[in-house]
C-alpha cells in the first residue's frame, strides 16, 4: 500500500499544484508586497511585467517535492486514522467518528510540516522575485536574486545555515496542523452527508467535498498563512520581525486587522478546484490501482 499511496499522492499533487499555482502566485504576491490595490491588479502588473511565465515562477520545485509531501500527509493520516478508529481507511461502510478524523489530520499536517518547510519558504522566496517592490515603507530589488530553488537553498544555507531553511516553520505548523484537521474532517463529513451508508462516494461527491474542504481549511488558516509568508520573506533584506508574535503586532500595527485577511478571497478561490481535482484524483487513482 505505501507505494500505491506515494503513485497516488504524487499525480494527484502535482494535478492540484500546476491547476492552482498560477492562483497561489497571485496569493503570496498579494500577501507579501503592499504595491498592489487587489487581485486584478497584481494579475494585470505581473503579466505585463513578466509575461505568463510569471505565474508559474517557483512551480517546478514543489512539483517535484510533492511526491513526499502529498503520499506523508494522505499516508500519515490514513494510518492515524486506523490506528485511532482500528477501522480500514477505505471501509465507508464502518463509520469514522469526527473526532479521530481531526485527530488524523492534525497528525498528518504536522507531519507534513516537517518536509514541506524548506520547500514552502524556497516557493515563496522564488515567487516574489519581481523586479522591484515595496513593503513597510522601503523599496526592495530582487530580480534574479535565485536562480533556481536549488540555488535559492544553497544562497539560504550560506547565509542562515539549517535554520534558515525552517524560517517560518512554526508558524507554519500553526497554519498546517489544526487545519488539516479541519481539511479532513470536512471532507469526510461532506462525503458521508452526500451518500448512502456503505457506498463509495461518487465523482461529483469527491469533486465538491474535495472543493469545500478546501475552502473552508484555507479560510481557517488565511491569518496564520499570511504571517508565514511575510516572516519567510524576511530574511531577505535582514530580519524586521523577533518571532510570530512581533510579525502579528507590527503587521496589524501598520495596516491594521484586515491585512489578516489578504489574499483571502484569493485562496478560497483557489483551493476549491485545486482540492476539488486533488481528492478526486487521488481517491480514483487508489481504486484503479488496487
Amino acid at each position: 500500500m505505501p507505494v500505491i499511496e506515494f503513485v497516488a499522492g504524487w499525480i494527484s499533487g502535482a494535478i492540484g499544484i500546476v491547476v492552482g499555482h498560477p492562483i497561489d502566485t497571485v496569493k503570496v504576491r498579494l500577501q507579501t508586497q503592499s504595491q498592489y490595490r487587489g487581485i486584478l491588479d497584481c494579475i494585470l502588473k505581473t503579466y505585463g511585467r513578466e509575461t505568463i511565465f510569471g505565474f508559474f515562477k517557483g512551480m517546478s520545485f514543489p512539483v517535484g517535492m510533492v511526491a513526499i509531501s502529498n503520499s506523508l500527509m494522505f499516508g500519515s493520516y490514513s494510518n492515524a486514522l486506523l490506528y485511532l478508529s482500528g477501522k480500514n481507511f477505505e471501509d465507508r461502510a464502518n463509520p469514522k467518528h469526527n473526532l479521530h478524523i481531526s485527530m488524523a489530520g492534525c497528525f498528518a499536517g504536522g507531519v507534513q510540516v516537517i518536509f514541506t518547510a524548506p520547500v514552502d519558504l524556497i516557493k515563496v522566496r522564488l515567487q516574489n522575485q519581481t523586479e522591484s517592490f515595496k513593503s513597510h515603507g522601503k523599496t526592495f530589488h530582487v530580480k534574479s536574486l535565485y536562480k533556481g530553488p536549488f540555488h535559492c537553498a544553497a544562497c539560504i544555507f550560506r547565509k542562515e545555515g539549517v535554520a534558515g531553511l525552517y524560517r517560518g516553520s512554526i508558524a507554519l505548523a500553526l497554519r498546517d496542523v489544526p487545519t488539516t484537521g479541519l481539511y479532513f474532517l470536512a471532507y469526510e463529513v461532506l462525503c458521508k452527508w452526500m451518500t448512502n451508508d456503505g457506498e463509495v462516494p461518487g465523482t461529483w461527491a469527491m469533486l465538491f467535498a474535495g472543493g469545500c474542504a478546501g475552502t473552508v481549511g484555507w479560510a481557517a488558516a488565511n491569518p496564520m498563512d499570511v504571517i508565514k509568508s511575510r516572516m519567510q520573506m524576511d530574511g531577505i533584506n535582514g530580519s524586521k520581525y523577533r518571532g510570530i508574535l512581533d510579525c502579528f503586532v507590527k503587521s496589524v500595527q501598520e495596516e491594521g486587522a484586515k491585512v489578516l485577511l489578504k489574499g483571502l478571497a484569493i485562496n478560497s478561490l483557489r483551493a476549491f478546484p485545486v482540492n476539488a481535482v486533488t481528492f478526486l484524483s487521488y481517491e480514483l487513482l487508489l481504486q484503479t490501482l488496487r
